[in-house]
């Protein structure tokens, strides 16, 4: 999320736009996308059907997603960062 968006917790869209760039053309394209997006501070979650009409989705974590991951699965520093807890 953006450093100037403090107070937005989560973005949610029912569809995404996807900008490329041909290599070889150089030609511009801009496509939409029926994909249901959610990004928040620690992932950005793609989500609409496979070839058989069946739920799907895919999983991008964040930096900071990353690092709460490993603190959750004891694959983290030891460290408190928020200095509240206590041994």
């Amino acid at each position: 999320m953006s450093e100037n968006n403090h107070d937005i917790r989560e973005i949610r869209a029912g569809s995404v736009v996807i900008e490329v760039t041909d290599e070889t053309t150089g030609q511009t394209f801009r496509r939409t996308f029926p994909i249901d997006y959610l990004e928040t501070s620690s992932v950005v979650r793609l989500g609409g059907e496979n070839h058989l009409g069946e739920p799907s989705e895919i999983v991008f974590y964040t930096s900071f997603g990353m690092r709460k991951m490993k603190d959750l699965t004891g694959g983290g520093i030891d460290y408190d960062p928020c200095g509240t807890h206590t041994e």
